[in-house]
């Protein structure tokens, strides 16, 4: 194992609980809007999909947001207010990312405006060797041009990198390419430092 490719949500992040993202819990509380409304305009109808894909961009989708529901607030506003609320490290996770000696990079389905807070804001950067978002490549994962592009910047061959993530159709997908996997869990978490060769 030469290089790890870290997924973000799910793994590194966990914004996202249960069915649940952190975001949502005071959304109505700071911002005086529906949160049910605003998860419906964003997610429906496949509109977040192409932001994630890199063919739309996630402010013109908030801008369309805001408009259509009288927001009292910027686009950028409320893209700032969840890209900090969605921003729920975990430590753990990070801590064993630190002390592990193998390089890493982030390999996410994100727009190029969430990577960027991830990667600066957030200080990934710090961390990790590259940021692979769907946003900026134009696919996302499972899709194979997504590992490729991986694979084709680190000169590695697929044997050589490791996907951890929580998806099993990523795993799947990355396992079918030759890549070493973990499937990130609440049952399997314990098993990474191991894999890692880290201290748990």
């Amino acid at each position: 194992m030469k290089l790890i490719a870290w997924d973000f949500d799910g793994v590194l992040n966990k914004g996202h609980q249960g069915g649940f993202d952190a975001w949502q819990a005071e959304f109505e509380a700071d911002l005086g809007v529906s949160a049910a409304v605003f998860t419906d305009f964003i997610f429906s109808d496949g509109k977040f999909n192409a932001v994630l894909n890199g063919e739309r961009d996630l402010l013109d989708l908030l801008t369309d947001y805001t408009k259509t529901h009288a927001v009292p607030h910027a686009p950028e506003a409320v893209l700032d207010y969840w890209l900090a609320k969605d921003a729920v490290v975990d430590t753990q996770v990070l801590g064993w990312l630190t002390a592990c000696p193998i390089q890493g990079v982030i390999a996410t389905n994100n727009e190029h405006r969430r990577a960027a807070h991830m990667w600066e804001t957030m200080g990934f950067k710090a961390h990790m060797a590259m940021i692979f978002a769907s946003g900026p490549l134009g696919v996302k994962k499972p899709n194979g041009r997504f590992f490729a592009a991986i694979e084709e910047w680190s000169g590695l061959a697929p044997a050589d990198i490791l996907l951890i993530d929580d998806a099993e159709k990523n795993i799947h997908a990355a396992s079918a390419r030759g890549w070493q996997t973990f499937h990130f869990t609440a049952e399997t978490r314990h098993n990474l430092p191991a894999i890692l060769g880290v201290t748990p």
